[in-house]
């Protein structure tokens, strides 16, 4: 999952950057608000953790803008401001949700956590369950008929972002830009490795195949079907 996060205090961001990517997602930092504007513009982000007090646009008038323009990305506003007349500013400018500072780490991942289920289409559960495999998102614990897979912080992120779209085809481009962000390399083969890598372990506990290479197009995720 791909997040930015607009915040200029430099200390506030590297903590959030590292922790972020530690929990497998593809981070962006921006540090005022036309910045800000500019990469919500042109990148498709699933959150954004976005401060009131940066310079330039303030944060509110950067969710006003966000909003205005039509999109629907949930953003979850951090601030120092944590007053119920700020709050109420903020939710009302079209953000989502609401953490002031100082908060816990593992609180702002749930809050995370619930933004993205909210943002889709479709409710997902904490739980993703295709075929016999199930991924807790929270945990980031991957199951398959109740083997246990072991896998690196960004083979399991490459896996959440295909299993959060199963059914349709993902092009190498989608999973650079919401698993690697702007830092990624298009003419790299990583994706190729991380997706062989992923279909190596499952072939450790199940002759199923659930990624399909689509060629020219991308890879589909989806359960096998079921033998007759």
């Amino acid at each position: 999952m791909r997040v930015l996060v607009v915040e200029d205090e430099t200390d506030v961001a590297n903590f959030l950057r590292r922790g972020l990517t530690e929990e497998a997602y593809a981070v962006d930092v921006v540090g005022d608000g036309e910045a800000a504007l500019e990469a919500a513009a042109v990148h498709s982000y699933d959150v954004i953790l976005l401060d009131l007090n940066i310079p330039g646009v303030d944060g509110v008038e950067v969710c006003r803008r966000i909003r205005e323009s039509g999109s629907s990305v949930p953003i979850l506003i951090l601030t120092a401001r944590g007053s119920v007349d700020d709050k109420i500013t903020g939710l009302d400018a079209g953000a989502d949700d609401y953490l002031a500072k100082p908060f816990q780490f593992g609180e702002l991942l749930a809050r995370l956590r619930a933004l993205l289920r909210r943002g889709t289409a479709a409710v997902l559960p904490a739980t993703m369950r295709i075929g016999e495999m199930e991924i807790d998102t929270g945990s980031h614990r991957v199951v398959i008929a109740g083997h246990p897979l072991t896998l690196t912080t960004k083979e399991y992120s490459v896996l959440e972002y295909l299993a959060r779209n199963a059914g349709r085809i993902v092009t190498r481009e989608e999973i650079a830009e919401h698993v690697w962000g702007h830092d990624f390399d298009p003419f790299s083969n990583l994706i190729e490795v991380y997706i062989n890598r992923l279909r190596r372990h499952m072939e450790k506990v199940t002759t199923a195949r659930y990624i399909q290479t689509v060629r020219g197009s991308g890879y589909m995720f989806e359960a096998p079907a079921a033998s007759s």
